[in-house]
């Protein structure tokens, strides 16, 4: 009988967790299933660059993994009984070859929960009604459609200053320069960064006519402004003055958007799985579930403790190397080998800034600004370099390490429901 795991979600940390299975495990042995809602894979970190109207490389999983032993479902997770051992799913165009319909329920032995993240509107009223978001294809392509019906000096407001915010607004601005540009910020424009990075984030700002709001908090959306207030310090309780901004002012906006951080599926949470209070799955160091030990998260689904003992940030940077453990670990303990660690730390962070200019800030492992930063057009095409290399080893699934299958212990096969047993 072979071993059933379920991938639910093909985002990056879903789809290499996949390929990197089917290259641990012989397929006699087990039965790997992809489950996803879209039958292509979709580069996240390029949402931005989709919003503006360039065309993204088409990248379907039929192609992706045929000849892996990895079977695609083209469905939609609507509910994980992990008590039972079920994954509950609406069939959203069929198989792989296009047929079947309705809802249906799949067994697992073994279930990765990669289920991602979307964006977090963190209840500040109108945002889900009036604001675009860009943390996947449909918000971006929402997006992009409305950017190109604004007329020349409609102002577009981005909100949030975290990477996502940055690279919208600076892709947008260079893009469209024909548009009036802002960035909303609750501290200071890049105030994570060392300070050679935050010049050059001004720098360019400056030059792409970006106006920058910091110290604001956006407390509503409305179809053509928000409104603000001065961000409160609530450590010292010091409320400081935004650039350009003052209590209760508003800001003109045509178009709003929002990239505030992001929230994860909330399936998790609708489960007995143990989450925190942001519904991640708590894991251990092999990214198995604490409370269920059948059940793998991975990248924004899963709280992972990193170097000094800090939650890793959902990002790309986190969710491939949880990808990578969680993989090796299932495959280490089927196989009944020695289980393998991968480091979980940071190297750098890598900010586009529109098609000329980046970003390059080295960290330290747990993601503090060293002094040391790359900037300019150099930082630019390395940021590229970075975003094909993660593209090619989600849609590569058969090359690279590790290369050698291994036939399943005995004692890791699944034990026969009655049903099973009797009719065998």
């Amino acid at each position: 009988m072979q071993h059933r795991i379920i991938v639910i979600g093909a985002g990056y940390a879903g789809a290499i967790a996949a390929g990197r299975l089917a290259r641990r495990l012989r397929p006699e042995d087990v039965a790997i299933t992809l489950v996803n809602a879209e039958p292509d894979f979709v580069e996240r970190v390029r949402m931005h660059q989709l919003a503006v109207g360039q065309e993204l490389k088409a990248r379907p999983f039929s192609e992706m993994f045929a000849g892996t032993g990895v079977r695609l479902r083209l469905a939609k997770v609507t509910a994980v009984d992990v008590n039972r051992g079920t994954v509950s799913v609406t069939e959203g165009g069929g198989t792989e070859d296009g047929n079947g319909s309705g809802t249906e329920e799949i067994a697992y032995d073994t279930l990765v929960y990669a289920l991602g993240s979307t964006w977090n509107t963190h209840g500040v009223p109108g945002t889900a009604e009036h604001a675009h978001d860009i943390a996947g294809r449909p918000g971006a392509l929402r997006l992009r459609e409305r950017l190109a019906a604004l007329g020349a000096g409609q102002p577009v407001v981005v909100v949030g200053g975290g990477l996502t915010g940055l690279e919208a607004a600076t892709e947008i601005a260079e893009t469209r320069p024909d548009l009036d540009v802002a960035l909303a910020t609750r501290g200071t424009l890049g105030d994570w960064l060392s300070p050679k990075g935050r010049r050059h984030l001004r720098k360019v700002c400056d030059q792409l006519g970006i106006t920058v709001h910091e110290h604001t908090t956006i407390t509503a959306v409305t179809t053509d402004h928000i409104t603000t207030e001065p961000t409160t310090d609530r450590a010292d309780h010091i409320t400081t003055t935004g650039t350009g901004t003052g209590t209760g002012t508003t800001i003109p906006a045509a178009v709003t958007v929002w990239t505030t951080g992001f929230a994860v599926h909330p399936i998790a949470q609708a489960t007995a799985l143990e989450v925190n209070g942001t519904g991640q799955i708590v894991v251990d160091g092999t990214m198995r579930s604490v409370s269920h030990p059948d059940v793998y998260a991975i990248g924004d689904a899963a709280m992972v403790m990193g170097p000094g003992d800090k939650p890793l940030r959902m990002s790309c940077a986190s969710g491939v190397p949880t990808a990578w453990q969680a993989a090796d670990s299932i495959a280490s303990r089927l196989t009944g080998t020695k289980p393998t660690t991968v480091p979980l730390r940071y190297f750098n962070q890598c900010i586009s800034l529109g098609r000329k200019e980046g970003l390059i800030q080295y960290v330290t492992a747990d993601d503090q600004a060293r002094p040391a930063a790359l900037t300019g057009r150099t930082a630019a095409l390395y940021k590229e370099l970075v975003c094909k290399g993660a593209a090619w080893g989600v849609t590569n699934p058969t090359l690279g390490r590790p290369t050698r299958r291994r036939h399943l212990v005995p004692d890791s096969a699944p034990t026969p429901t009655p049903t099973e047993a009797t009719t065998a």
